[in-house]
């Protein structure tokens, strides 16, 4: 794994700088990526050092980003989550797996499948996140992929900062740590206790040097994870170990390149509808072993 951007984090008055000045070329442009529209702008009043850290840049002609969104029982926050994921006026498609909900998320999704950027997917019963994960990445069609959940946990805001590796040919895989800022995590310390060994062991069999295997987001361009997609084997939140010691796997014979870069997470609670359990803790021992040692 090669080491994160030197200039991963940015101090507080920079997050506010930047925010303000993408915000008003948002407002201005109608543009479908008004940051490449406005990018000379952006270095004019930021300068080309904190456009560089700040995930500003130019996209390629013709970028398209897929946005996997895994849903189950999330009628509340679902039309929201879509909202935000437009709201970054990047390139996209967004494809949506309904994964047999029953709180009227079904409904929901059908009133909306005819919308132009959505790709919208059924699972007839409950399968898990896992399921849903290999459904997406079938139908996906962009240059990359990225995995969003639909609880609003995670900011769609931070997915051009989590492309610019991909996009400047300086990674294949990101993923986005909740706990490489530790001083921002939004997560109680068992949390953070269980990820971390989680974390750790996985590392040890993939040899891989993340601080956040558990994330939601991880991306990566779209014939990598296609490739391994039809042989993965797990239907619940294992896909992530699995995911992770594939592509490890994979790097070994091919040069994979990861990268991880700090992103923001507001944690909600069971009684708001969090899923993973204890259960799923024991599940990632199990497939830190399997998959790290047996593949």
């Amino acid at each position: 794994m090669r080491p994160s951007f030197q200039s991963d984090q940015l101090l507080l008055e920079e997050r506010d700088q930047v925010r303000s000045a993408v915000a008003a070329v948002q407002a201005e442009c109608e543009s479908d990526d008004p940051i490449s529209a406005n990018y000379n702008t952006l270095v004019s009043e930021l300068g080309t050092e904190l456009c560089e850290r700040s995930g500003i840049y130019v996209l390629p002609d013709g970028f398209k980003l897929s946005v996997i969104i895994p849903v189950f029982n999330e009628v509340k926050t679902l039309e929201s989550v879509v909202e935000r994921v437009r709201g970054t006026r990047l390139p996209l498609e967004i494809v949506l797996v309904d994964d047999g909900s029953t709180d009227g998320t079904r409904d929901l999704l059908e009133s909306m499948q005819a919308d132009e950027d959505l790709q919208v997917m059924y699972h007839e019963r409950n399968k898990g996140k896992g399921a849903a994960l290999k459904t997406g990445f079938e139908c996906a069609s962009g240059n990359v992929i990225i995995i969003q959940d639909a609880d609003l946990e995670y900011d769609p805001d931070e997915y051009r900062y989590l492309l610019q590796p991909i996009v400047e040919d300086r990674a294949d895989v990101v993923y986005g740590s909740r706990f490489k800022i530790s001083e921002e995590a939004d997560s109680p310390i068992w949390h953070k206790a269980v990820n971390g060994l989680i974390t750790w062991l996985c590392n040890r069999v993939t040899r891989l040097q993340f601080t956040d295997v558990e994330t939601c987001y991880k991306v990566f361009r779209r014939p990598l994870i296609q490739e391994i997609a039809t042989g993965l084997k797990e239907n619940r939140f294992g896909i992530e170990i699995e995911m992770t010691a594939k592509l490890s796997r994979r790097a070994k014979k091919n040069g994979t390149r990861f990268y991880e870069r700090p992103i923001t997470y507001r944690r909600r609670s069971y009684a708001e509808g969090k899923k993973i359990g204890w259960m799923d803790g024991v599940s990632a021992l199990r497939c830190i072993f399997w998959y790290g040692l047996f593949g």
